[in-house]
């Protein structure tokens, strides 16, 4: 199984790593729309109003163009200890043992704007791009990215992909219809979605998912964890859909 994150638009600073290594992140196939999308951030950083503009920041957020601007020569961390926010304050993966960190890396992507998908445990720098962004010198990251990520999913053969990510990061690269998938709505007991709890919901499944090293390689297989390990995940009407039930 293979899990789709979204990422978070705050992120933890600094890191220990070396800079980023395009070579090193997983999906490999994605190597030239990676450098694309790096390129044209480091070029639009070089001027910090057209840089505000585009990536609608105010005065007080200029930092993050600086993170762009030095985006290939910064420090990097894990991507999973990289964002913060309440999905990643949920799925908590520095106090995970090293286990569940490594089962992390096997099978948790995080899809990030200028980076397509990486591998948990893929080391990026910190960095401001949305998904909704027309970056200049590349195309909308709606059609720069979904094609290439579909295919490179793909390529990847995985048994089953449980899909939490929001809509907007689904739009960079929609799963084949090919690969055997499910994406997760998190709803009340009456099928009401809930926007509250949908993050911290999803990461405390992703969390329970690595606690146990889960071995999942279909939906009834990932229903069936589900059930034995306390979580309500039920079928919906519809069959593409998934549904994480939770308590208002």
């Amino acid at each position: 199984m293979k899990i789709l994150l979204p990422p978070s638009e705050t992120k933890r600073p600094g890191g220990a790593g070396a800079p980023l290594d395009l070579e090193a992140l997983s999906l490999p196939g994605l190597r030239n729309e990676r450098q694309a999308v790096v390129n044209a951030l480091i070029e639009l950083a070089a001027d910090e109003e057209a840089s505000r503009r585009v990536l609608k920041l105010s005065v007080t957020q200029a930092g993050d163009v600086a993170h762009n601007r030095a985006l290939a020569v910064s420090a990097t961390m894990p991507a999973v200890d990289r964002y913060t926010g309440v999905l990643y304050d949920a799925l908590d993966a520095a106090t995970l043992p090293l286990a569940s960190r490594r089962w992390l890396s096997s099978h948790v992507w995080i899809h990030s704007a200028p980076f397509g998908p990486v591998g948990a445990l893929d080391p990026i720098p910190t960095y401001r791009l949305a998904a909704g962004v027309s970056l200049p010198g590349v195309q909308a990251l709606r059609r720069h990215w979904s094609g290439a990520t579909s295919t490179a999913i793909e390529a990847e053969e995985p048994d089953f992909v449980l899909d939490l990510r929001s809509e907007a990061y689904v739009a960079l690269g929609p799963v084949p219809t090919s690969v055997p998938s499910a994406y997760v709505r998190v709803v009340t007991e009456h099928g009401r979605a809930l926007n509250h709890f949908n993050k911290k919901s999803k990461g405390l499944l992703v969390r329970a998912l690595a606690e146990d090293r889960a071995r999942v390689r279909s939906r009834r297989a990932l229903l069936t964890w589900a059930h034995e390990r306390g979580f309500v995940l039920r079928e919906s009407s519809d069959d593409a859909v998934v549904e994480l039930v939770v308590s208002e």
